[in-house]
């Protein structure tokens, strides 16, 4: 399958996908979204697959939306929908990435600005190189911030720290995000560390990390008890399942399971 705006490569079980726009710091028009979309969702249809890495071309990771694109421009005294653009384009884009079943690694090569925030937040691991600038940008253009990011921040940084960062648009850089629990590794290669953390997830059981992404987000946003029941549902599937039989026989065979999504 061809890609306008993308790298896409399969190596081994993991999928690789490129932003490949650095001519515009790899800001997205709605065909760069639209394709990132599909190739998530081709990865997930891909028994092969084990674990996306999302990455991309050039000196950022992605600079947010594309403001050439005719889609954000009002014409003449016509009002342009940003609401409609992200309906159609980012939501989608940020949902693909959260609702992955297979994880999604963020290898943050420069700088994430505007939607780009969002993009990176939705990723499952972050691995970033050094100094790496996480810039806002929406006040500037009298916005504010979308695509999931004010809930992402929010729960990261607290409230009155999310509300200077959004507002003075100072940068935030991969080591104090690191600090705040919001990117996993802060790296000289992230690409290579994001390969690394791959071939880790690649060996474990797909049911189980499928479930175990969908209830860590559940437990974001829902109460202690309704958590124990969906973990208690969990359980009772994972537990009929043939990896946790092969998990088993492996334990007491003193060896590493070969787990298959079964």
């Amino acid at each position: 399958m061809s890609y306008q705006f993308l790298k896409v490569e399969k190596t081994g079980q993991t999928l690789e996908i490129t932003i490949n726009r650095p001519e515009v710091y790899n800001a997205l028009n709605y065909d760069g979204k639209m394709e990132i979309v599909r190739a998530i969702r081709e990865g997930n249809k891909d028994d092969e697959v084990r674990s996306i890495i999302l990455t991309a071309e050039g000196k950022a990771f992605c600079s947010g939306q594309d403001l050439n694109d005719r889609n954000v421009q009002g014409e003449g005294d016509k009002k342009v929908d940003l609401g409609h653009t992200l309906e159609t384009e980012w939501n989608p884009l940020i949902n693909s990435i959260r609702d992955s079943k297979k994880l999604v690694i963020g290898a943050i090569n420069g700088v994430a600005a505007g939607a780009g925030l969002s993009v990176a937040m939705a990723c499952d691991f972050l691995v970033a190189a050094p100094k790496v600038k996480f810039v806002s940008g929406f006040s500037q253009l009298g916005l504010a911030p979308d695509a999931g990011s004010s809930f992402t921040f929010v729960h990261g940084l607290g409230y009155k720290r999310t509300l200077e960062f959004f507002l003075f648009n100072q940068p935030l850089y991969s080591e104090d995000l690191q600090a705040a629990g919001m990117i996993n590794t802060v790296s000289e290669a992230p690409l290579e560390s994001a390969r690394e953390m791959a071939a880790k997830i690649n060996m474990m059981a797909p049911l189980s990390l499928e479930l175990i992404k969908k209830n860590l987000q559940k437990a974001q946003e829902q109460s202690f008890s309704s958590m124990i029941e969906a973990e208690t549902a969990t359980q009772r599937f994972l537990g009929a399942s043939n990896d946790y039989q092969e998990g088993l026989k492996a334990f007491f065979d003193k060896r590493k399971p070969e787990f298959t999504g079964s």
